[in-house]
C-alpha cells in the first residue's frame, strides 16, 4: 500500500481522526505501517488506547482506497490525500488538518489568497446583501471566497464572489454525494464547472448531521486567511468558524447589525473581543494590503472602453471627480460636491456596476476609462 492510498484508507476508519493518525505515523514510522501493525504497536501512539486500537485493526482490511477513488471519480471529483504535493498548504498548519479532500473542480495554488464569508442561515435581508457586495469586490480584487454552501449568508458569499468574477470555495458538511442542502446543487456546479472547487472532507455516502457541520468549519477557517463573520448568533456555526480561526492564527472581522437583531449578537461580541470591524471592503483590503497585486493597466497604456452604463448627475460628479486618479472618499466627496452619507450610497451602486472599485485606505478609483467628449481631449485613468 502506498502513502497516499494509506491516507484515503484511514479516512475510512471510523473514529480515527488526524490528531491520532498523526501520532501514530510518528510512533510507526509511516501511514501505511498502520495497517501491518499489531494492536500492542497501535497502542504505543499517544491518544490510542487498546478499544480504539482493537477498532483499527478490525475495520482496516476492508478499507478499499481503490474503491473510494473510483467512486469519488463517478462523482466527478478526485481525492487529493494529505501527503500529496498539491493538498492545499494552507490546511497543513492547522493543528488537525483532513486526511484527505475529495475535490470537484480545481483548487489552484492562488486560492491560497482567500477570505472566508460565513453567517447564519437565517439571515436578514442586510446580512444578504452585506455578503454579496463584499464577497462581489473581494471577487473582483483577485481573493478567493472561502464558505460553506448553506442556505443564508453562505450562499450570498458564493453567489457574490461569481459575480464578482472571481473564484470561491464551497467546503461542505457531508458527502461530495449527499450534497445539503439539495436546492444548491445548481450553485455547486457552477462553482466547480472552472470557478472554484467543492470540498469535502467527508467519504463518498457519509451523510451530514450534527456533528459534520461544526467539524468542517475548521476547514472552512483553514483555507483562509480571515473569517469575516457577517450575522450569527453567539451560539452558531459562524462564531465557531472564528473561534477555529483564532487558533489558527487566521485573521477575525466582524460586520456591525441592529442592535435588536439576534444576528447581530455575534459579530458584535467579536468586535467587543478585538476582531476588526467592517464598514466595507476596505477594512478587510488594509489587512492584507501587501497582497493586492499592482496589476492595474497604466495611464500610458490603457485604451478607453465605452461605459456600459448611463450615469445620472450624483453618479456623474463621482466618476468626473475620480477622473485624473484614485481619491479618498473624504477628497472625493469634498470634489464631487456631495454629502458623505449619499456619496457611500452612490459608490456602492457603482461598485456594483464595475466602474469604481475601493482600495485599501478607503480609496476610490475607476475601473474603467472614459471615452474623451466630444471636442475635448481624451481622459485616460488607471
Amino acid at each position: 500500500m502506498t502513502e497516499r492510498e494509506a491516507y484515503i484508507a484511514l479516512n475510512l476508519i471510523d473514529q480515527l481522526g488526524p490528531v491520532r493518525v498523526r501520532a501514530l505515523v510518528a510512533a510507526l514510522g509511516s501511514a501505511p505501517a498502520i495497517f501491518e501493525a499489531g494492536v500492542d504497536d497501535l497502542r504505543r501512539a499517544e491518544g490510542v488506547g487498546a478499544e480504539l486500537a482493537r477498532k483499527i485493526v478490525e475495520q482496516r482490511d476492508a478499507c478499499d482506497p481503490a474503491a473510494e477513488i473510483a467512486k469519488a471519480e463517478r462523482c466527478g471529483a478526485r481525492i487529493v490525500a494529505f501527503c500529496d504535493p498539491d493538498y492545499p498548504e494552507p490546511l497543513r498548519t492547522i493543528h488537525d488538518p483532513p486526511l484527505a479532500l475529495y475535490i470537484q473542480g480545481e483548487y489552484r495554488p492562488a486560492d491560497r489568497r482567500a477570505v472566508a464569508l460565513v453567517g447564519t442561515r437565517r439571515c436578514t435581508h442586510y446580512g444578504r446583501a452585506v455578503a454579496d457586495r463584499l464577497a462581489f469586490q473581494l471577487g473582483q480584487a483577485g481573493f478567493t471566497v472561502v464558505s460553506g454552501l448553506a442556505r443564508g449568508i453562505d450562499v450570498a458569499a458564493h453567489e457574490g464572489a461569481l459575480k464578482g468574477g472571481g473564484r470561491t470555495l464551497a467546503v461542505l458538511g457531508g458527502a461530495l454525494d449527499r450534497l445539503y442542502p439539495p436546492e444548491c446543487a445548481p450553485l455547486a456546479e457552477r462553482i466547480a464547472a472552472g470557478r472554484g472547487a467543492v470540498i469535502s472532507e467527508y467519504t463518498m455516502g457519509r451523510e451530514p448531521d450534527r456533528t459534520t457541520f461544526p467539524y468542517r468549519n475548521r476547514v472552512v477557517s483553514g483555507l483562509s486567511m480571515g473569517v469575516v463573520v457577517v450575522e450569527a448568533d453567539t451560539q452558531s456555526g459562524a462564531m465557531i468558524t472564528a473561534n477555529q480561526a483564532l487558533e489558527q492564527g487566521r485573521a477575525v472581522f466582524a460586520v456591525p447589525g441592529r442592535l435588536d437583531s439576534s444576528a447581530s449578537r455575534g459579530p458584535h461580541r467579536l468586535i467587543k473581543n478585538g476582531a476588526r470591524l467592517v464598514e466595507d471592503v476596505a477594512d478587510i483590503f488594509e489587512e492584507f494590503e501587501y497582497l493586492i497585486p499592482p496589476d492595474r493597466p497604466t495611464r500610458q497604456t490603457a485604451a478607453p472602453t465605452p461605459l456600459p452604463f448611463s450615469f445620472n448627475a450624483e453618479e456623474t460628479a463621482v466618476v468626473e471627480a475620480l477622473a485624473e486618479g484614485p481619491l479618498d472618499v473624504d477628497s472625493l466627496a469634498r470634489r464631487a460636491g456631495l454629502p458623505a452619507a449619499r456619496l457611500a450610497a452612490l459608490l456602492i451602486g457603482l461598485e456594483m456596476k464595475r466602474v469604481v472599485r475601493m482600495l485599501p485606505g478607503r480609496l476610490a478609483e475607476l475601473t474603467v476609462h472614459l471615452p474623451p467628449r466630444n471636442g475635448e481631449p481624451e481622459n485616460r485613468t488607471g
